[in-house]
């Protein structure tokens, strides 16, 4: 049996679904993930809706009291407040969510956010108690040039960097290889967890074994219900960032084997 870290299945909406759909699709499988994340599971959920709907999937989640389905924010600004216009502060998200996203590659590659902004989002997320979800990962001309390990050294001493030592247990990273990220091209099992081990051991050489031996690194890149168990069950993978699958009712199916393949 794998290391005892928490399995977290955090769906990524990305600019999907409206308050008022948002809504009625969390009414239409919180009742199954509840059931899921009852069972005697090590397993976290995290829904991640547009920063609109985020106090309507608020709202369902606070009258049921889902203490293993928790909600995340997609995005945020590190400074607390000001004229920044369209951004949303950390105390903002804090005050409805547990989790951000924070570097993901779409932020990256649409609005040139560099590994000095993530790093800064994430001592910023630590500073208000949130659980940040760090992205890192490789596009495709890098990955054929066989650089991965090249950016994913950068990324990780980049962002990860000199971060408060009473926080690190809080920390989330999800691994998402650029080139697997809605193509249908998932990354195998081997080749994600060479990489979350090359991340856990980078890790490793800033913070000390233990703290490496605790981190939570996910897998994101065209996770289906059809190969997340392939990924659950390698030993240097805590669960998945799901993008496009988090969006439809088998959702919950996702979920369900994921949670049933972590006890393996």
């Amino acid at each position: 049996m794998k290391q005892a870290r928490t399995t977290i299945i955090a769906g990524n909406w990305k600019m999907n679904y409206g308050p008022s759909r948002a809504a009625q699709f969390t009414m239409e499988i919180l009742p199954q993930l509840n059931q899921i994340t009852h069972h005697d599971y090590n397993l976290l959920c995290i829904l991640c809706p547009p920063a609109i709907s985020i106090p309507a999937v608020h709202q369902l989640l606070h009258m049921g009291r889902y203490t293993h389905i928790e909600l995340g924010a997609q995005n945020m600004y590190f400074e607390e407040q000001g004229a920044f216009t369209g951004e949303l502060s950390p105390h903002m998200v804090r005050e409805l969510c547990s989790t951000v996203i924070l570097g993901h590659s779409e932020r990256r590659m649409y609005f040139g956010e560099t590994d000095e902004q993530v790093h800064k989002k994430t001592l910023a997320a630590f500073k208000h108690g949130l659980r940040p979800i760090v992205c890192i990962g490789e596009n495709l001309a890098q990955y054929e040039a066989g650089q991965t390990e090249q950016v994913i050294r950068t990324q990780v001493q980049g962002a990860l960097a000199q971060l408060p030592e009473e926080k690190l247990g809080d920390l989330v990273v999800a691994y998402e290889p650029i080139w697997a990220i809605g193509t249908g091209r998932a990354a195998t099992p081997e080749i994600a967890g060479n990489v979350t081990g090359l991340i856990r051991q980078l890790y490793g050489e800033m913070y000390g074994h233990e703290a490496a031996a605790a981190l939570h690194i996910l897998y994101g890149g065209s996770v289906t219900v059809a190969n997340i168990g392939t990924f659950i069950i390698h030993p240097e993978i805590d669960g998945a960032l799901v993008g496009g699958a988090s969006l439809k009712p088998d959702f919950v199916e996702l979920v369900r084997q994921a949670a049933e393949s972590s006890l393996l």
